[in-house]
């Protein structure tokens, strides 16, 4: 099973971008979908966006137009571009893989997790 490890998490003032990374090592197949969630206190994980190798990334509403979520060639790394951060974008972000090729932003769709890094927007 992949290992998943994040980094970039950070504090950052509201209007402000970070780019948040995911490294992986073990298996993970070309075509499946790799995704990013987000978790605040007391609340499950949700989804903000999936990528898979021929389909289109897909993206939560609330963070289309300001996040993009990319995957390197090697299919081993995958990074969240985030910009025009808000208060409410804060919580510990995850990084997640599985073996399906169409993506959803259900957690059930994916098998393999990162431990998380938090982000913090300030007003």
């Amino acid at each position: 099973q992949a290992q998943l490890v994040e980094t970039g998490g950070g504090s950052v003032q509201a209007g402000g971008s970070l780019r948040l990374s995911c490294s992986t090592s073990g298996y993970i197949g070309s075509d499946y979908c790799m995704a990013w969630f987000l978790q605040v206190p007391g609340k499950g994980r949700e989804g903000v966006a999936a990528i898979a190798r021929y389909t289109s990334p897909i993206y939560a509403e609330s963070v289309k137009g300001r996040f993009t979520i990319s995957r390197a060639s090697d299919k081993n790394r995958m990074s969240l571009q985030m910009s025009s951060l808000k208060p409410e974008d804060t919580a510990m972000y995850f990084c997640a893989s599985g073996d399906r090729d169409i993506c959803t932003l259900n957690t059930d769709a994916y098998n393999a997790w990162g431990q998380g890094t938090q982000v913090t927007v300030s007003s």
